[in-house]
């Protein structure tokens, strides 16, 4: 019998390891970093990289509390939400698509959980044949519930992946099919008042200017681009006249048109032999309306070689680093905090369709986190002119200042803005030609 009691340790302590070494602790460092990989990547759900540990750490002490870590489990698991963008030109821009693409990045930041995914250089020379439906599916079968198209063109294209995909919402920045009653329902669009940077640009310009010769590099003609350039000559004219008090005669404003947002070789004109031309016809300052940078880079050359030239960019906030010297400053697009909150609406299942044609922050038109258009004072800008450009401002800033008041007439002469009336927002939306003035084309 002795020797029979005796057996009964040996065996416990044969049970006892085995279950120790079934439950022992090397394997269990594993499954405790991958979760911790994916929490660095969507910041939702603070406790996700909690959960694994306890998971972990159950089997080593009581069976009893596994239950409890793998109720808590999934909240690792956590999808992030995905938001996409389809770009018409390169994310490098110095532009338009850069400050779109920085818009994103912002919300990225603000939106915990969130994923940021894009498609750039969606355009006839990058991707031909390609369709921007074809971009925004190819957005959606990664995981993107709402989507942005960036450029006028993709207007129709959008509307046809919204109708295809009534789950996925979409802003179409710059568009107006909402406005114009053909939007389907989880469609909406968001452009900044540009046409205030643009006035601010065109005062710039002529108060800099020697000559009184100011040239408009402009990409395609449609609406926008009309309006944008009669909102910068309609600036260029009252701080000619009104703040420097010389005759409205004795300024020359001149648009050549490229033929699309940038240059694409054997397709458009060339935008840096433009802006040559302009400097070499008399021109000593130059507004950029594409996404690229070549009139300030044009004008930067001149300047070297013994010209005094200037240039104003457009669309991004640091443009004017490309050439300090010749800047004058640069009205510019900030996205980011639209963008925050129509997509924090839609991932709140909040979003409402609407047409948001948004001015300045007038508080404080540089504000980051307030202002979606906004206007940067270059360094070539001298101290007295920085001093009359911001009277200019204050006065498009509380009102007393409306260059859309008639009479205002169109090239051909037909009235644009009747004597004693101010355009409401529909009518300078819809600009058809370029007004009385300007020098250039005003349909292709």
């Amino acid at each position: 019998m002795k020797r029979a009691l005796t057996r009964w340790p040996a065996l416990l302590i044969l049970v006892l390891g085995a279950i120790l070494s079934a439950c022992g602790g090397a394997p269990a460092s594993t499954p405790t970093e991958s979760p911790a990989t994916e929490a660095t990547e969507s910041a939702e759900a603070p406790a996700a990289t909690e959960a694994p540990a306890a998971a972990t750490e159950a089997p080593a002490t009581e069976a009893t509390e596994a239950p409890v870590a793998a109720t808590e489990a999934p909240a690792t698991e956590a999808e992030p939400y995905i938001f996409g963008m389809v770009l018409v030109g390169p994310i490098n821009d110095g532009g338009w698509n850069q400050a779109q693409y920085e818009g994103m990045k912002y919300v990225e930041e603000r939106i915990p959980g969130s994923k940021f995914i894009y498609i750039d250089k969606v355009n006839p020379a990058d991707r031909p044949n390609v369709k921007v439906e074809q971009v925004i599916d190819e957005l959606i079968a990664q995981g993107a519930t709402f989507v942005v198209t960036n450029s006028a063109e993709f207007g129709d294209g959008t509307n046809i992946a919204a109708e295809a995909n009534p789950d996925v919402t979409f802003i179409h920045a710059s568009g107006d099919s909402v406005l114009a009653g053909k939007a389907p329902a989880n469609v909406g669009n968001i452009m900044g008042k540009m046409i205030y940077g643009k006035m601010m640009a065109g005062c710039a310009a002529a108060l800099q200017s020697e000559t009184g010769k100011i040239s408009y590099l402009g990409p395609l003609i449609d609406p926008e681009t009309r309006r944008l350039v009669n909102s910068a000559y309609l600036g260029a004219k009252y701080c000619w006249t009104d703040v420097l008090g010389k005759p409205a005669d004795q300024l020359s404003f001149k648009v050549t048109w490229i033929g699309f947002w940038f240059n694409i070789p054997g397709v458009t004109l060339d935008p840096t032999q433009v802006a040559n031309d302009f400097i070499n016809g008399g021109s000593d300052v130059i507004l950029s309306g594409i996404d690229t940078t070549e009139a300030i880079v044009e004008a930067n050359k001149a300047t070297q070689a013994g010209k005094k030239v200037y240039a104003i960019p457009y669309d991004y906030k640091a443009a004017c680093e490309q050439a300090p010297d010749v800047c004058l400053g640069v009205p510019y697009f900030n996205w980011g905090p639209t963008y925050l909150k129509a997509i924090s609406d839609a991932k709140a299942g909040t979003f409402q369709q609407s047409f948001d044609w948004i001015a300045p922050d007038w508080t404080n038109i540089n504000n980051p986190d307030t202002s979606i258009v906004g206007f940067e004072n270059g360094a070539a800008l001298s101290a007295d002119n920085a001093t009359k450009l911001d009277a200019f401002i204050a006065q498009l800033a509380d009102g007393s200042l409306n260059l859309y008041t008639g009479p205002l007439n169109y090239q051909d002469g037909t009235p644009f803005v009747a004597d004693g009336t101010t355009a409401d927002d529909k009518t300078i939306w819809y600009s058809e030609q370029l007004l009385e003035g300007v020098d250039g084309q005003s349909a292709p």
